[in-house]
């Protein structure tokens, strides 16, 4: 069968779409629940992902390691401190703290000289990101806005870029991302029950 450009650009997308929606090797959706007053909100799919996808993070992880610890960095802040735990957020904030994570993650990561290992994981990341910014928008206008240790989470990583060391804020970055993954990712998906 003979493809021509727009056939296999078609071909191409089909492939990136069953990857993404979790019909091919991507994220394994669990049940959906709507987080409180998001209508249309699925992240509760992502609580957890495949091992396929899981591999591909650790791959990344492994490749950065190995380029940093030969780069010899010194890094004296971070971005994501030990103390982050989404956990300590209301419910309604927690969709909001970690898609600010996220974003900066894709940032970070999208400028990234790791190169083609970071495809999937770029790929997943982006549409975890997608689904999230939907629960996000999908909360009340009116509600509370963002104040006390929310706040300051989120004021921290919008300065980081400015603040942060090129080398420091992406090891910072590569280092959180299983914390985000297992850890945040689960908290916000399970909603209520995240205790």
């Amino acid at each position: 069968m003979k493809l021509d450009v727009a056939g296999v650009c078609m071909l191409v997308l089909v492939l990136m779409t069953a990857v993404l929606t979790g019909t091919g090797a991507g994220p394994v959706p669990r049940h959906h629940r709507v987080l409180p007053g998001a209508r249309g909100c699925h992240i509760a799919q992502y609580k957890s992902l495949s091992p396929g996808e899981r591999l591909a993070f650790k791959n990344a992880t492994d490749a950065f390691e190995e380029s940093f610890w030969l780069k010899n960095h010194t890094c004296r802040s971070r971005p994501f401190p030990r103390t982050w735990d989404l956990r300590q957020l209301q419910v309604w904030e927690r969709p909001v703290a970690l898609e600010a994570e996220l974003a900066l993650t894709l940032r970070v990561l999208a400028n990234s000289s790791l190169g083609d290992v970071l495809d999937r994981p770029l790929g997943t990341l982006s549409h975890i990101h997608s689904e999230l910014q939907a629960c996000v928008a999908a909360q009340p206008t009116e509600g509370p806005r963002p104040r006390g240790r929310l706040h300051q989470w989120l004021h921290r990583l919008h300065k980081a870029p400015k603040k942060e060391p090129w080398g420091c804020l992406e090891a910072s970055v590569m280092f959180n991302l299983f914390r985000l993954l297992t850890k945040d990712l689960t908290c916000v998906a399970s909603g209520h029950l995240c205790v």
